[in-house]
């Protein structure tokens, strides 16, 4: 039985999940909007979890963009549209700072809906491809590339710190790496010295480039991902302590919840997000 043959088998077990566990609580995205004061339609929905709902967004001549709406929604009566618009003013800043970069998605300009501007928005270029998959055969030259391109990033004051997850990764139609999702990514202020601390998160991004590097391509890296479990980062090995049992408590709670099912993994909820949707299906072909 494949993964996701599992994770239909449980869905049929679970329910959607609750408001106070949706970044818009109970409001769906709009169905049409203006990007830089041109229309779009909405034509996809990635997904819409606790932090926020991104969706693909199409204008009259094609052109696809995807926008991201953070979280608005209050949890028990404390509000929280001040987070959501501090997480876009990061992500938008950091994408400012990365612009020009070849695999980084530009800004699209701002979101309104019939009305101001939504500052809890973000809107980018779309990028084609897929999500890298697990032990997925790519190019000679993409983890080179993705490499030089973690470089650049870090030369430009920014920490990705979110590339231990593969669905971040995008294999684009021509097998080049682009990086999307930087809500959690780290932008230097000018007036803050790069010292130990941005250095700790600047080599936690290249040992998950090497993981994956490893697993993929392994021919290629001269190490495999057995040898890789053994040169995790003291600091990598400080943080699961504390982020496996939360992650494994946050499990346990939405599986209590009816949200999830099994042990919790996300692809058992009723509409997993798009990336995971795209990399079962990626698995399952090659399988």
């Amino acid at each position: 039985m494949t993964v996701s043959m599992h994770a239909l088998s449980s869905k049929s077990k679970v329910k959607p999940r609750p408001k106070w566990l949706k970044a818009l609580g109970l409001e769906s995205l709009p169905e049409s909007l203006q990007i830089a004061g041109v229309p779009h339609r909405l034509r996809e929905l990635f997904k819409h979890d606790s932090w926020a709902a991104t969706a693909l967004y199409e204008n009259a001549e094609g052109v696809l963009r995807v926008v991201k709406l953070h979280r608005q929604a209050p949890i028990l009566g404390l509000p929280l549209g001040w987070l959501g618009r501090r997480m876009a003013n990061n992500e938008r800043t950091l994408l400012e700072q990365l612009a020009g970069l070849q695999g980084i998605p530009a800004l699209a300009g701002p979101v309104r809906v019939a009305g101001p501007v939504l500052r809890h928005a973000v809107a980018r270029e779309y990028l084609a491809g897929h999500p890298l998959s697990n032990r997925e055969v790519v190019s000679d030259t993409f983890f080179h590339d993705l490499n030089r391109l973690l470089e650049e990033m870090h030369k430009r004051r920014t920490v990705y710190v979110d590339l231990h997850k593969r669905e971040n990764i995008i294999v684009s139609e021509r097998g080049e790496p682009c990086l999307i999702d930087f809500q959690i990514s780290l932008t230097w202020p000018r007036w803050l010295p790069s010292g130990p601390l941005f250095r700790i998160f600047a080599r936690s991004d290249q040992y998950h480039l090497m993981k994956h590097w490893a697993r993929c391509r392994p021919d290629q890296c001269g190490i495999d991902s057995i040898e890789m479990r053994k040169r995790i980062p003291w600091w990598i090995r400080v943080h699961r302590l504390v982020a496996r049992p939360f992650r494994e408590l946050r499990r346990r709670l939405l599986v209590r919840l009816g949200i999830r099912s099994g042990k919790g993994r996300v692809e058992t909820e009723v509409f997993a997000e798009h990336a995971l949707r795209d990399i079962t299906h990626t698995e399952d072909r090659a399988a």
